[in-house]
């Protein structure tokens, strides 16, 4: 009726899409290898330099899960757990591109990087510049995990054309399983009202108990867990899209859509 004052609720997408992604692997590998198994294309976040980051890289990609790198990035507090192969602020550009290089090579079959930790790096241009210069290079994907709600990733990746996603839920900053599951909820509902929704936990075996049944849930007429590539497509309504190349990692086409 005209002159009404009511908003419209939102529409569901039609079929919603959603990608899961682990990050911490690559330190404990009984935990990790339980990650690794969970069903369909999840996404494995693999430390740099850990002691099982080249090994579950490469059992990650023979069963068909995307591979990416977790960046430990400079945050504003708690510095003592970035680990091995951090990006700081006051590295040099050299130092900064040097060590990201040496990061990479040590997870093989790379098709992305998100962020561990970084609340102060993510917030400067300068810094993040020099990070998406570099997977721009590489032809990866850069995936916010929104440890800042200050980021600049976004708008730099935008500046660099470099393919952006970033998270929507984290399932497991309380560890327990009812609220591990209500996280799991909420990113179903974010995706069918958006169309597409990313989670990322980590390899507790509280989250690993939740995932591993409610992924097998999933009726896939409604909701599909697909990997990055995919999940970038949808969010993109068609205006990019992936190919392979011969060495499995990824580059950005322009769509015949654009």
């Amino acid at each position: 009726m005209f002159g009404s004052t009511a908003t419209a609720e939102p529409v569901a997408a039609t079929k919603a899409y959603i990608s899961i992604i682990i990050d911490d692997l690559g330190y404990r590998l009984h935990d990790d290898l339980r990650a690794v198994a969970l069903p369909g294309p999840i996404v494995c976040a693999i430390m740099p330099h850990a002691p099982y980051s080249a090994e579950l890289a490469q059992i990650a990609f023979q069963q068909g899960k995307d591979v990416i790198l977790h960046q430990p990035l400079e945050a504003l507090q708690k510095n003592e757990f970035l680990g091995p192969g951090a990006l700081t602020l006051d590295m040099t550009e050299k130092e900064f591109l040097d060590t990201f290089d040496s990061n990479m090579k040590s997870v093989p079959h790379l098709i992305g990087i998100n962020n561990h930790m970084g609340s102060l790096l993510t917030q400067h241009p300068g810094a993040m510049a020099w990070l998406m210069g570099s997977i721009k290079r590489n032809s990866l994907i850069f995936i916010d995990s929104i440890t800042s709600d200050n980021s600049v990733a976004a708008a730099i990746a935008h500046e660099e054309n470099v393919p952006y996603l970033e998270r929507d839920i984290f399932f497991d900053n309380v560890q327990n399983t009812t609220a591990i599951r209500r996280q799991f909820d909420k990113l179903i509902s974010i995706a069918r009202i958006r169309g597409t929704a990313v989670g990322i936990g980590h390899p507790y075996p509280e989250t690993m108990d939740v995932l591993s049944r409610a992924i097998q849930e999933l009726d896939p007429e409604r909701v599909q867990l697909v990997g990055l590539k995919s999940l970038h497509t949808h969010r993109n309504g068609g205006i990019r899209k992936w190919q392979m190349s011969s060495s499995h990692s990824l580059r950005v086409v322009k769509s015949s859509k654009q």
